[in-house]
């Protein structure tokens, strides 16, 4: 069987679960996710030998040590991923929900409620924990799941997903609502893409060179998470003490993530105020600034920067830097330049922080605090699939209810449409 033909037998198999997995209630659904989080602790060894292989291979292919730490898998970590499974299965299920409801004049009664999506499939980079925590919200939701995780964790996935699928064997979700995509090959990720009608929603989790890839040549809807070109703007009213802080939170706290700020801009009325302190703040946390002629002028560690600076999400000890004569020419700064994800405003002005919610149109926008709690767990979520930034369906960080859809159900007593 070639590589197509084995997709096409797995995605109708993943089709036919779904089918099993809707009308299942909660306890069902939360009974398999404890099931999956027994079987990783009883398989750790399995788990971590397949891993090893994968580690090894990365190294061997040259690869970074921030992107195999980000790959690796050791007993502390599957305890964590364990633990995450089991606290998707504490939360709420989404399914049933009544969105709206009403009684219409003529006696019928309107509800809307939430219904899982069907396939949901997820291209994603590096991390193998993403392949359990995609599986467990999908469950949750009652959507199967088709993970297509990077060759770089084939390994790893492969044993992950074999073995949740044995533990679904003894739970009444079916087996094949875990699926992972067969094949290595960049062919194999375009058969994911292109399952119109097997595949309701694809989810691509990545850097922008893969988001955009799956957006430009799916024919399978896509949801677009994670790029996060985020950032801060200290306006000329700040608390400059609040400013620093937040913005080496934002940017140092975990700079390898999407809600990590990318981009400071300083108001020029403070300017000459702050970016001594901010600079310096930023040099002893091991930061490099790439800032506009006015940020070098306080400091000769500044780095220049280029136009392609502005557009960057560097997932690293880096932040572009540049000062504005208003916080309007902030939010256009943001307009041209920023990713849609999360900004910033610091700001003692009730006045400033309203217009700059009102003229900045991104998924999340945080008056005096820092952009790295754009975060479905952080926001009360308890956990999430991906941070939406676009605007149809979902947006933001997307938790349990953004798995779903919705249907309407009419209930009558003989009434006919005159």
């Amino acid at each position: 069987m070639d590589e197509r033909e084995e997709f096409r037998r797995v995605a109708v198999a993943a089709r036919e679960a779904a089918a099993r997995l809707a009308p299942l209630p909660r306890a069902a659904k939360d009974a398999a996710l404890h099931a999956i989080a027994d079987a990783l602790l009883a398989n750790v060894p399995q788990i971590v030998k397949a891993n090893e292989a994968d580690v090894a291979a990365a190294r061997e292919n040259g690869i970074s040590e921030y992107m195999i730490d980000r790959l690796s898998l050791d007993e502390g970590r599957i305890a964590a991923i364990a633990a995450a499974v089991r606290q998707v299965a504490a939360l709420p299920d989404p399914v049933g929900e009544v969105v709206r409801g009403t009684v219409l004049p003529n006696g019928l009664e309107l509800r809307q409620i939430r219904v899982p999506m069907g396939v949901v499939g997820i291209i994603y980079e590096g991390r193998p924990n993403v392949t359990v925590d995609a599986a467990a919200l999908c469950l949750k939701s009652g959507n199967v799941a088709m993970l297509r995780g990077s060759s770089s964790a084939y390994n790893s996935n492969t044993a992950l997903v074999g073995i949740m699928q044995a533990a679904l064997a003894g739970t009444d979700v079916p087996a094949d609502a875990v699926q992972l995509v067969p094949g290595t090959s960049r062919e194999s990720v375009k058969h994911l893409m292109r399952a119109r009608g097997l595949v309701d929603v694809l989810i691509p989790r990545g850097g922008a060179s893969l988001i955009n890839s799956v957006v430009e040549e799916s024919t399978v809807p896509v949801i677009e998470t994670g790029v996060g070109n985020c950032a801060v703007y200290v306006d000329a009213d700040a608390d400059l003490d609040m400013a620093v802080d937040i913005l080496l939170n934002a940017k140092t706290q975990r700079p390898s993530v999407c809600n990590a700020a990318e981009t400071l801009l300083v108001h020029e009325g403070i300017a000459d105020a702050f970016l001594p302190r901010a600079l310096q703040a930023l040099a002893e946390a091991g930061v490099t600034v790439h800032g506009d002629e006015r940020v070098r002028s306080h400091s000769a560690d500044v780095v220049a920067a280029t136009e392609d600076d502005w557009y960057a999400e560097y997932l690293s000890l880096d932040i572009a830097a540049r000062v504005v004569g208003s916080l309007e020419e902030a939010a256009a700064h943001i307009r041209k330049y920023g990713s849609g994800h999360t900004e910033a405003i610091v700001t003692t002005s009730q006045q400033a922080a309203r217009r700059f919610v009102a003229t900045v149109d991104s998924a999340a926008i945080m008056v005096n605090a820092s952009t790295r709690f754009t975060d479905g767990e952080e926001f009360g979520f308890g956990a999430e699939i991906g941070i939406s930034t676009q605007k149809l369906h979902a947006r933001g960080p997307m938790g349990l209810p953004e798995l779903t859809s919705t249907k309407y159900v009419v209930t009558g007593e003989g009434q006919l449409r005159g």
